[in-house]
C-alpha cells in the first residue's frame, strides 16, 4: 500500500533548503525541493526546482553533443535551446558557435586534402572564417596543409618539365629545381635529377648512338666502343 503524501507545509524548512543548495553546488542537478510547500515557501521551491531542471537539461544536452559530435563525428548536430530563455539561450548559442568554429577548419582541411587525393593541386585552405583571420592552431594547421600542397604542386610541375624536356624534346641535362625541399621530397627530387643526369651522360649517349647505328646497318652484334 502506497504511503500517504506528506502534509502541506507553509514554512521553508531551512535544513532541507540548505541540503538542496549544497547538492546543487556540487553539481547534482537532480536535486529537488518538496512539492508540498505552500505560499512563499512553495514559490521558493518551484523556482529552485525550475533552475535545477534547466541546469539538468543543459548538462544532458552538452553530454549529448559530446557523444554525437566529439565521439561519433556527427558535426552537423547542434544543441537545442527549446523552452529556454535569456542567458540559457545565450549559453546554448555560445556552445553552437564553438562547434561551428571548430567544424569550419575541419571542412576546409577535408576539402583540400580531398582535392589532392583526386590530383587537383590547385586548391589551398582559406585563412579566414566568417570574415575573421584564422588564429592559433587553426592557422598553423592551415599553413601546414597549404605548404604540403605547394610542395606537391612544385614537385609535380618540375618532374613534368624535366620529363618533357628530356623525354620529349631531347634536351638532355635538365634538372628539377624544387625550392625548400627536405626529407623524402629532396630524395625524390635527387632521384629524378640523377635519372636525368644518367641519360645525359656522354659515354652513355655515345654507346646508345653506336648501337642504333649498327642496328640500322645490320650489325647488331658489333662490339661497343670503349667508354
Amino acid at each position: 500500500m502506497a504511503s500517504p503524501p506528506p502534509p502541506p507545509v507553509d514554512k521553508i524548512d531551512s535544513a532541507t533548503l540548505l541540503n538542496a543548495l549544497k547538492a546543487f553546488g556540487r553539481g547534482d542537478f537532480s536535486v529537488r525541493l518538496p512539492l508540498n510547500w505552500l505560499g512563499m515557501a512553495g514559490k521558493v521551491a518551484d523556482t529552485f526546482n525550475d533552475i535545477a531542471e534547466m541546469n539538468e537539461r543543459l548538462a544532458s544536452e552538452l553530454d549529448r553533443l559530446n557523444r554525437v559530435v566529439g565521439q561519433q563525428g556527427k558535426i552537423t548536430q547542434r544543441a537545442s535551446a527549446a523552452e529556454m530563455t535569456g542567458g540559457w539561450v545565450d549559453c546554448i548559442g555560445s556552445v553552437n558557435s564553438l562547434i561551428d568554429d571548430l567544424v569550419s577548419p575541419t571542412h576546409e582541411t577535408a576539402r583540400v586534402i580531398g582535392a589532392v587525393a583526386k590530383g587537383d593541386l590547385s586548391q589551398s585552405m582559406i585563412l579566414q572564417a566568417d570574415g575573421r583571420r584564422l588564429e592559433g592552431e587553426f592557422l598553423r594547421t592551415a599553413m601546414i596543409v597549404n605548404s604540403m600542397v605547394d610542395q606537391l604542386s612544385s614537385f609535380a610541375s618540375e618532374v613534368t618539365r624535366v620529363v618533357r624536356e628530356v623525354g620529349t624534346e631531347g634536351k638532355l641535362g635538365g634538372q628539377a629545381k624544387v625550392r625548400r625541399v627536405a626529407g623524402t621530397w629532396k630524395d625524390l627530387t635527387d632521384s629524378v635529377n640523377s635519372m636525368a643526369g644518367n641519360l645525359a651522360d656522354p659515354p652513355c649517349c655515345l654507346r646508345q648512338s653506336h648501337v642504333r647505328r649498327n642496328v640500322r646497318r645490320g650489325r647488331a652484334g658489333s662490339p661497343l666502343p670503349p667508354v
